[in-house]
């Protein structure tokens, strides 16, 4: 059995979802037992377990062959990075009274640095907490999730355009599909191993904003302008989208990061491995989603 965290998640159902399907049993971790009843109808046994509490998290840890762990998304952590710092303590002292055979954490591409990541400073705090304890454990580091598009599909339907943050618009950069992610951690639980390893994982090709309004325009079936997002405009426009003033500093220093390739992979340090999942596959089933919503909508 296999214990999985944000099972109600992308990555986490992703995850449970390749577990089940090869015959593997999955403990579903989740905060609120309301969400739990499509695993439990899956054959999922069920742990509520808050990610502040950690004697809940061992107890669900505990009698396992293996546990995927993850941190909850938070996009406006505050500067010092004191929530995600609360919630990898509480893990790592969960981790350790459980002592479970092997651990498998979602981290991120950059993650090796220490320094300069913004947002994904949150999985760097992560990587270094876990490699204190002493069982097995592997950092599935991803690459930019190709889901993210998401959030430019009701412009590009309304307006035909796709204003990015990722600039130059013609740089190419790894991403890749969270069922991919979800397929590849499922894998390595199942697997055996000893001692640290170190995943970075991508689609089968690199993707630019341009070829991200390519993909687009053939679903949507119309042309999708790419414009560049000013930096200077960065801050007013995540505040205007709801972020906290003060918060917008970690979301700039990931999008600097990328943006002048100082967050990439480490190129030989590391397990290297594509999914097999394209841009325009993701695409199509967001796009078909939104549709779908309006039409639910009307």
């Amino acid at each position: 059995m296999y214990a999985i965290m944000g099972i109600t998640g992308q990555v986490g159902s992703a995850t449970a979802r390749h577990l089940l399907d090869n015959g593997q049993r999955v403990r579903a971790i989740v905060r609120d037992k309301a969400k739990a009843a499509t695993w439990a109808a899956r054959g999922a046994e069920i742990a509520i377990a808050d990610w502040s509490d950690a004697d809940a998290l061992s107890a669900a840890f505990s009698d396992v062959d293996g546990v995927f762990v993850m941190l909850p998304a938070n996009f406006a952590p505050s500067p010092d990075f004191a929530e995600p710092r609360a919630l990898v303590q509480t893990l790592t002292v969960a981790l350790r009274q459980a002592q479970p055979p092997k651990v498998v954490a979602l981290s991120s591409i950059g993650a090796q640095h220490d320094r300069d990541l913004g947002l994904i400073t949150q999985l760097q705090l992560l990587e270094n907490a876990l490699d204190t304890l002493s069982m097995p454990r592997a950092h599935v580091r991803a690459a930019w999730f190709m889901e993210n598009i998401r959030w430019d599909v009701a412009l590009a339907q309304r307006e035909g355009r796709l204003a990015s943050y990722l600039q130059p618009l013609d740089r190419a950069i790894p991403m890749v599909a969270t069922d991919d992610i979800g397929r590849t951690v499922a894998t390595t639980l199942t697997e055996t191993w000893f001692g640290r390893r170190v995943i970075e994982l991508e689609g089968p090709r690199r993707y630019s904003p341009l070829d991200m309004a390519q993909a687009l325009a053939a679903v949507l079936e119309h042309d999708v302008e790419t414009t560049a997002v000013p930096r200077e405009q960065w801050v007013a426009r995540f505040e205007d989208e709801g972020m906290p003033a003060g918060h917008t500093g970690p979301r700039v220093a990931m999008l600097d990061g990328f943006n002048n390739g100082w967050i990439g992979f480490e190129n030989g340090a590391a397990e290297h491995v594509r999914g097999h999942i394209p841009l325009g596959y993701v695409v199509d089933k967001l796009v078909s989603a939104s549709l779908g919503m309006v039409e639910s909508a009307a």
